[in-house]
């Protein structure tokens, strides 16, 4: 799998992930979904690494919210 699907995958993920947090923090889910739209962004610039790093720390913000 190369990057490119790989971010895309990963952007998929998040968006079905983020329907279930249920509001707890709404300052970490606020920042979760502007790492999303970066990801997004940068990966219609075709700048894959930063692309990359941004849909990761919104996975990581969800996991913290999810799990807890």
């Amino acid at each position: 799998m190369n990057q490119e699907t790989r971010i895309k995958k990963d952007i998929k993920m998040f968006e079905e992930n983020i329907s279930k947090t249920k509001q707890i923090d709404k300052k970490a889910i606020k920042l979760a979904k502007q790492y999303y739209e970066d990801s997004k962004y940068y990966l219609d610039k075709k700048d894959l690494f930063t692309a990359f790093g941004c849909i990761n720390y919104a996975h990581g913000l969800l996991d913290a919210i999810i799990k807890f």
